[in-house]
């Protein structure tokens, strides 16, 4: 259930950001950038802070 979450949040954040890269300011790419390299590091370490987050606040896995 929290890998879903952080799936939908992580593309949630991304779409956003894009919009408000065209929309607002081009400089939110570095936003989506931001989240690709969470999504990467994560992919590397096994280690989220979404995932953290989600469990300290009671979602169960």
């Amino acid at each position: 259930m929290r890998n879903r979450i952080v799936r939908g949040v992580a593309g949630t954040f991304i779409l956003i950001s894009l919009l408000l890269a065209v929309y607002v300011n081009i400089n939110w790419l570095w936003f989506t950038a931001f989240v690709g390299a969470n999504l990467l590091q994560s992919s590397l370490t096994k280690w989220c802070l979404m995932e953290d987050i989600l469990k300290k606040i009671g979602f169960k896995s």
